[in-house]
């Protein structure tokens, strides 16, 4: 029973049982895998970078809520995380992190030496983050270089270079999380101001959603732009229209900025991706 409950508080940690982060790593990582490979990434390497976001995204939680052990707990939507609660020790959490981080080296140890050497960046990024909050407002800008970094990956996993529209397409992405991370850090605002967290959330203040708008034109140019160069056809952009539509949806929702709106808004980014990278897939038959 002891050890059924730690295997639980475990999956906890690592949010295997909250997917939506692993959701939101995985679309852009499919966009950047069928651009780079015009509609048929290789099985191998499809299956390792699907693998590496699970790992990669469990790390990220780990650590993160290692670095907020001694603040969740004040927080009244992360007080019942495991560290938070004591089932699961830091010395715990840290050896679950290495854990993880080395099965992440294992996947990329498969892809060419060019991907390898790119991955020391994922790894930066991934264990950087969870402090940022700490010596800045912007943590999401960090988060949505976590997020990306899979897309020059990708590329050069698959075309043993990095090409201008690869870094667009993480420029993108780094605008569209920095939005859907300000929906899920408005919802904490109030409590993130009492410990001492900052955020987006808080350096946007009163123009939050309309900074949030901005990102989200700016990331649909963006993707816009990245479709142009990769020769995509007039259905593609149907996806774009498609999330722009989806944007519009969720802030109009928000507008009010209730708690259940703005974190739903978060969640329904998921669906956003995922009708990109449906554009991108139709864009290259």
């Amino acid at each position: 029973m002891a050890s059924t409950q730690k295997s639980l508080a475990l999956m906890q940690l690592m949010r295997l049982d909250r997917p939506i982060g692993i959701y939101l790593l995985m679309w852009p990582t499919l966009w950047s895998l069928f651009l780079s490979s015009e509609g048929a990434p290789p099985l191998n390497i499809l299956l390792i970078f699907l693998a590496g976001v699970v790992v990669m995204r469990s790390a990220g939680c780990v650590i993160n809520d290692y670095a907020d052990r001694n603040v969740d707990g004040q927080v009244e939507r992360t007080s019942q995380r495991p560290l938070a609660i004591g089932t699961v020790s830091s010395r715990e959490a840290l050896i679950l992190f290495g854990c993880l981080i080395t099965v992440a080296l294992v996947l990329v140890l498969l892809l060419n030496w060019q991907t390898i050497a790119l991955s020391v960046g994922a790894l930066i990024l991934a264990a950087s983050y969870p402090f940022m909050k700490r010596y800045t407002h912007y943590p999401q800008v960090v988060l949505g270089a976590a997020y990306g970094w899979a897309i020059p990956m990708a590329a050069m996993a698959i075309t043993e270079t990095v090409p201008l529209w690869a870094w667009l397409l993480f420029l993108a992405n780094v605008c569209w999380t920095i939005a859907y991370d300000t929906y899920y850090a408005m919802v904490d605002r109030d409590d993130d101001l009492k410990v001492g967290i900052k955020s987006t959330a808080i350096a946007f203040g009163r123009y939050d959603l309309l900074i949030i708008s901005l990102l989200q034109l700016m990331t649909l140019c963006i993707l816009g732009w990245v479709f142009s160069i990769n020769n995509l056809n007039h259905y593609a952009y149907l996806g774009l229209v498609g999330a722009f539509i989806g944007f519009a949806i969720i802030l109009w929702k928000a507008r009010g900025r209730d708690k259940t709106a703005l974190f739903n808004g978060f969640l329904n980014n998921h669906y956003i991706g995922a009708i990109i990278w449906l554009g991108i897939v139709v864009g290259l038959l």
